[in-house]
């Protein structure tokens, strides 16, 4: 078999690696479950290489997303539930529906993205899967879930605390301004001192974790993105700490022999030669 740029190749390779017969025994014994989280990992590869502005490694990446949904999709179809064709399917009629004012008749693209357009086309949406779930027999309404259960469980801690924040705020359940965050943020640490000081370890964590998810909640009336924040801070520590490394060596010394005293004074040289 050899490589193409005909995605139908991908698809065939795919086919092949689950073949009961003759595909690959890793391949075969997976499932959704089990590819999940390489699912995830590639999508950070895709960030990273897009982060570090290198052009082959996003080529390279985006192929290895790209596989990723295919071998999804070749396990649905497996199943008898949907092939590759569906997917593709699904997202350009997506597409298609919310982007009128480039995809619609001439009416409707002289009219622009006018206000409140996307809500209603959301809602068309969720009457459609609201039918569909209706024609499969089952509970139209979905009252399994609550208002926030549609955001992802397995998003990124971080992203998904800013994500139940965005919802709630549709119904305005939200602060008015930030700055009485910052009060709610010391009024959480406070409690997380307090818990430090009896040597509750279960309560810690969770004080740790409000601390956290009041720091987001600030972040997001700042317009700033915790994680791309977050993001920036590890990648200055990194890059300080490297300087610290390589001050120590350079003197003869290991990172390991150095002193915290030693340390700090590089670090703090490193920090001014920013």
């Amino acid at each position: 078999m050899k490589p193409s740029k005909d995605i139908s190749r991908l698809i065939e390779i795919m086919a092949a690696l689950r073949d009961k017969q003759s595909g690959c025994p890793w391949d075969i014994e997976q499932d959704f479950k089990s590819i999940a989280p390489y699912t995830i990992e590639e999508a950070y590869e895709v960030a990273d290489a897009i982060s570090r502005g290198d052009k082959d490694d996003l080529r390279d990446e985006l192929g290895d997303l790209l596989l990723q949904v295919v071998y999804h999709a070749q396990m649905a179809e497996e199943a008898g539930d949907f092939a590759f064709g569906d997917v593709v399917e699904a997202i350009t009629k997506k597409m298609i529906r919310r982007h009128p004012h480039v995809f619609g008749d001439e009416t409707a693209r002289g009219a622009g993205m006018a206000k409140g357009m996307w809500d209603r086309i959301k809602a068309e949406e969720r009457a459609e899967k609201r039918a569909a779930r209706l024609a499969r027999g089952l509970d139209p309404e979905d009252h399994g879930k609550g208002f926030l259960d549609s955001v992802p469980v397995n998003l990124p801690a971080l992203t998904r605390a800013l994500k139940l924040q965005e919802k709630a705020a549709k119904v305005g359940f939200d602060w008015g301004e930030a700055a009485p965050i910052l009060d709610k943020i010391e009024e959480e640490i406070a409690e997380m001192r307090e818990a430090m000081a009896k040597g509750d370890t279960a309560s810690i964590k969770d004080e740790f974790g409000d601390v956290l998810f009041a720091l987001v909640n600030l972040g997001r009336h700042l317009k700033l993105d915790s994680e791309a924040a977050l993001t920036g801070t590890n990648d200055k520590f990194r890059r300080r700490f490297h300087a610290v490394e390589q001050a120590v060596v350079e003197s003869g010394g290991t990172l390991e022999s150095a002193t915290l005293d030693e340390m700090e004074a590089l670090w703090q040289q490193a920090k001014a030669g920013e």
